[in-house]
């Protein structure tokens, strides 16, 4: 496998796995201290050692691992710290809707617990094969929410092995503008990173005036000086499962895709309200980055692809009415013919649109000229937390050229 740029590190073919250890709990010791803060470097992973050995970036170093269990996908990152960030050596993503039916009956169903446990299975073996030396695993909506959530975990910690850290709100905001720093364009003067999620959906609004002229923090993955100031954030308690399991997702006509856009707005405002960015940023530049499979469906729609390729959607600039075109071209589909859309199918055709309400009523709330598509975010900010925690992570020095416009 090439060694690759942090711009293009999150996806990659599985290599060739190690045999397996031992148990799958046997990597978990180090996970506790990292989620309580930032602990000591480890004496073990000095800057540019493994193990205590000195190691090229070049050769096989430590393997470190992300996991990141949410309302509606299961994902798994497996990377070694490079020269210009990590390099992915492995990698899992599964739809298993844990968060499925939980707005109506606020608890974790039996039938998304046993589709789940199946996943941290392969996720575990994957650990284990790829011989981890730290890693974190963390759950976000629906185990926060579901009055069973955390029952849930202490049954996937006996019957898989893994022990799963419930994220706080704020804290998954901070990892994912931290997994998608590289994208900022060094430019602006504001930037709204949003996540949306299956349960929740994350915006935060960044301010990168100040801090220009600072040095380059290494812990920020940017290029643009120092890290960039989290001016406000919020979670809101809507993403796409939550807002099609209310509104319907399968049959979606445009006064109940404008009823979603409403609800979702209505959420915004009040956020909007106490902090207002829309004055704030008037007449400065301002774009969004988007991290979720909302945005990098959208942008592989108007890409045309045959197939999704990550390699084009990462990275890549959307105008806001070239993303306008893409949602309501789907809002005049029927639910077969979005299944029958490449960058969809048939496990995301009822929510795309529910995530198209929450992206619409963002472009409806704050005006922006384009935005900046990362399929890359909370996986990749506990990886590159993770390495800088133990010295051996570097921010990228190269990346790929993008159009800027």
């Amino acid at each position: 496998m090439p060694e690759l740029t942090d711009d293009e590190c999150p996806s990659a073919p599985p290599r060739e796995a190690k045999p397996f250890p031992g148990k799958a709990g046997d990597w978990n010791a180090d996970q506790t201290a990292a989620m309580n803060g930032r602990p000591e470097p480890r004496k073990d992973l000095q800057p540019g050692k493994s193990g205590g050995r000195r190691f090229h970036p070049n050769e096989r170093g430590p393997v470190y691992g992300a996991l990141d269990l949410g309302t509606n996908n299961c994902r798994l990152l497996l990377a070694r710290p490079s020269r210009r960030g990590f390099r992915v050596v492995d990698a899992f993503s599964r739809i298993i809707r844990l968060g499925e039916g939980v707005s109506q009956t606020g608890r974790l169903s039996d039938a998304a617990m046993r589709r789940t446990i199946d996943a941290l299975r392969v996720c575990a073996a994957k650990l284990g094969r790829n011989g981890v030396e730290r890693a974190r695993c963390v759950a976000t909506e629906a185990c926060r929410v579901a009055s069973n959530g955390r029952e849930f975990l202490y049954r996937v910690e006996r019957e898989v092995g893994l022990k799963l850290e419930v994220l706080d709100r704020e804290t998954e905001a901070a990892l994912a503008v931290s997994g998608c720093a590289s994208l900022i364009d060094a430019r602006a003067d504001y930037v709204l990173v949003f996540d949306i999620g299956g349960g929740s959906s994350e915006l935060i609004w960044l301010d990168l005036c100040r801090g220009r002229d600072a040095r380059i923090s290494p812990d920020s993955g940017r290029r643009i000086g120092g890290k960039p100031d989290i001016k406000a954030w919020t979670s809101l308690p809507v993403g796409v499962v939550t807002l099609a399991e209310r509104f319907g997702g399968h049959h979606v006509t445009a006064e109940s895709f404008e009823e979603m856009v409403a609800h979702v707005q209505a959420l915004i405002r009040p956020f909007e309200a106490l902090h207002g960015f829309n004055t704030m940023a008037n007449g400065g530049t301002v774009h969004l980055l988007g991290t979720s499979g909302t945005v990098t469906t959208v942008a592989g729609i108007h890409l045309g692809l045959k197939r999704y390729d990550r390699q084009r959607v990462d990275g890549c600039w959307l105008d806001i009415d070239e993303i306008q075109s893409v949602v309501y071209d789907l809002l005049a589909r029927t639910y077969e013919q979005r299944v029958a859309e490449p960058c969809i199918g048939h496990e995301r055709a009822d929510l795309v649109l529910a995530g198209c309400a929450i992206l619409e009523a963002i472009l409806r709330t704050w005006s922006a000229e384009r935005l900046r598509v990362a399929d890359r975010g909370l996986r990749e900010g506990i990886l590159a937390t993770l390495m800088s925690e133990d010295g051996v992570y570097r921010a990228g020095r190269r990346r790929r050229r993008q159009r800027s416009g």
